[in-house]
């Protein structure tokens, strides 16, 4: 494993006190290769599928870091590879300053496990939940898990507590998943989440299976619990009116790379990149009505065959042809905004 370090120049100062997750250069490559014997005979190399590709972000506490990007951009991947579910082909993933890679084996202060500290809530909140087990097994598993709780008394004492605090009554412990809605389900989710006191949760598009109404009610449930708890977020979404509503800072990618770092406030008010300005485009607002959009052409590139230099130059309608032979680096433009676009400070880029 590569633990290349990333230059001053390309991340902002960081007080290492502040910082609870951190990916250096992290890189995760799949093995698509047809089966050997095709290999053989058709005489194929091996072919992989770079979904991320030398990403590099931290995560301050009690923050909420909100990562969007088309679908295929490697969003997933990333949430995945932050808790520990895939390991890093490149790079490091490091929380509080230790590293990842197993997770089971690393105790803070001879105690509590760095897989009990990290918990990720998935997309599909049934599918996610074993549908042969009460919602109560479920919610207790992590405390049975990691020895939290011994006595049945108190592990019921305790279930009951975490589904008051999504929302939920103590009687539903009995019950089982199909008997609740999308939402309540998602909130069991949460609920099982919360249940080994974790600092950082992974919420890989929690309220995307969800009708509108609901997702605003597990978006709010989710921030009173982070003010309450002083938990820390990485939200995973491709819905920027979400991410907007959620994040203190954002971060966008294409075709498993970050082309664009900022505050949620500095995003929203003046993208910097012609992809993110695509995305802030799509968003229903009534107040630009009317108003000249710059149109984005094609489809986002086949991952296993990018185009060459910057992924998205096909598709940019600033593109140049210095984007078609090099590949734009994540650079710092300002104390809190990167960027990686050769035409950043070109008037013909400028946003509107």
């Amino acid at each position: 494993m590569s633990d290349r370090a990333i230059s001053s120049a390309s991340l902002p100062n960081l007080e290492s006190a502040d910082v609870l997750i951190e990916a250096i250069d992290v890189s995760k490559r799949f093995d698509v290769s047809e089966p050997w014997l095709n290999r053989i005979l058709e005489r194929k190399p091996k072919r992989y599928l770079h979904a991320v590709d030398r990403l590099s972000f931290h995560i301050k506490k009690g923050e909420t870091f909100g990562l969007v990007g088309e679908s295929g951009c490697g969003k997933s991947t990333v949430a995945r590879l932050l808790v520990g579910l895939y390991s890093c082909s490149d790079g490091q993933v490091r929380f509080e300053g230790h590293p990842i890679q197993h997770l089971d084996r690393i105790k803070i202060n001879g105690k509590v496990s760095l897989r009990q500290k990290i918990q990720m809530i998935f997309q599909d909140p049934y599918a996610s939940l074993n549908p042969r087990w009460t919602v109560g097994d479920i919610v207790a598993e992590p405390l049975k898990v990691h020895y939290l709780l011994e006595d049945q008394t108190a592990i019921r004492e305790r279930v009951a507590m975490l589904l008051a605090q999504v929302g939920l009554a103590a009687s539903d412990a009995a019950r089982y998943p199909h008997q609740f809605s999308g939402g309540q389900r998602q909130r069991i989710s949460i609920a099982r989440a919360l249940a080994s006191e974790p600092e950082f949760l992974v919420c890989d598009e929690p309220t995307s299976a969800l009708d509108v109404s609901v997702q605003a009610q597990v978006l709010n449930l989710m921030k009173d619990l982070q003010q309450s708890r002083g938990l820390t977020y990485l939200f995973i979404s491709h819905n920027l009116a979400v991410i907007r509503h959620v994040s203190d800072r954002v971060g966008v990618m294409y075709l498993g790379r970050l082309v664009e770092v900022a505050s949620n406030q500095a995003l929203f008010e003046k993208a910097l990149h012609p992809y993110t300005r695509m995305l802030l485009d799509a968003i229903p607002d009534l107040e630009r009505t009317g108003k000249d959009r710059t149109p984005v052409a094609g489809e986002v590139p086949n991952p296993l065959e990018p185009p060459s230099g910057c992924a998205f130059h096909p598709r940019c309608p600033h593109a140049m042809p210095q984007c078609e032979r090099e590949r734009p680096e994540l650079r710092l433009v300002d104390a809190s905004r990167q960027v990686a676009c050769f035409a950043y400070g070109d008037d013909r880029a400028k946003p509107n």
